[in-house]
């Protein structure tokens, strides 16, 4: 089914590799009419950083592939940065607790550093492990994620949390974390959503659900703010993991024919919500990053 030219089709969450597919997974999504893609840095070295300036090498890898999409195709990129939280783990086994989370507070500043000079226009991912942890972990855990809510906070943008999957009471913990240090809970971004929670039991925080078929019907009556992605990992051993980029236009399409209001339900995820989360409006595939 045809789209309407001036509706944005959005991916919420991908990573894209120079290891990969790269501009050419953009190029893509483009054919299959994806417009807009939300761009979120990820490891390309195989290894968890150490330092800081690995940090930085994966931001402007992250911003170089940006650019390029930019340069070589009609989709517009929104870089999303931050530590990866997973890396914590890693990182106290080497570099101590100390160490590990001073480098992980180093790296968000730099991250807020990004989003305030507009390299970037959120924090993500950022979070808590979406897998059980020792218990001792717990501590260094929740304050790396309470200092990437303060750094978004101080940057007035979302952040993007990486997380397992959350009910209703898994939602109500997020909006109490953020509200413990003043982040707008409306900012809050639970990437990677696979439950349809009702919006009154969200509490505010915002889903970005994986386009997965089974989720259409329960989100056709959903008033939003949500998302859609494929989070895609442009990883050649793991080809078209989790989804392929092709995905989102694919959905936008079947969401479109169930009906006469099915083009006005797609405005939830690609216009609405974007204003709603990151205060701005992908019109089209000529707009700028901001």
């Amino acid at each position: 089914m045809e789209l309407p030219g001036d509706l944005p089709i959005v991916d919420h969450h991908a990573h894209l590799s120079p290891n990969g597919e790269g501009v050419g997974a953009a190029r893509r999504f483009e054919a299959a009419g994806g417009t807009h893609l939300f761009l979120a840095t990820q490891n390309y070295a195989g290894r968890v950083p150490e330092a800081l300036g690995d940090y930085l090498e994966q931001f402007e890898i992250t911003e170089a592939l940006a650019r390029r999409i930019h340069a070589e195709t009609r989709v517009r990129v929104y870089v999303v940065v931050a530590p990866y939280p997973i890396d914590l783990l890693t990182q106290i086994e080497r570099l101590g607790r100390v160490g590990a989370v001073e480098l992980q507070h180093a790296a968000l500043d730099l991250a807020g550093k990004w989003v305030e000079e507009e390299r970037a226009v959120a924090l993500g991912e950022v979070g808590r492990p979406h897998f059980p942890i020792a218990p001792e972990l717990d501590e260094p855990v929740e304050a790396v994620f309470r200092r990437a809510l303060e750094v978004a906070r101080d940057a007035a943008c979302p952040a993007v949390v990486h997380c397992g999957d959350l009910d209703a009471s898994g939602y109500r913990n997020l909006a109490e974390t953020a509200a413990a240090v003043s982040f707008p809970v409306h900012r809050l971004v639970k990437h990677y959503a696979r439950s349809v929670v009702p919006p009154a039991e969200r509490l505010g925080v915002v889903p970005s659900y994986v386009a997965r078929k089974e989720l259409l019907e329960p989100l056709r009556n959903d008033p939003g703010p949500w998302f859609l992605e494929t989070d895609f990992l442009d990883d050649p051993a793991r080809k078209g993991a989790v989804l392929d980029l092709a995905t989102v236009p694919k959905r936008a399409r079947a969401i479109a024919a169930t009906g006469p209001d099915g083009v006005e339900r797609l405005r939830v995820p690609f216009v609405d919500s974007v204003r709603a989360v990151y205060g701005f409006t992908p019109m089209g595939p000529s707009d700028g990053a901001r």
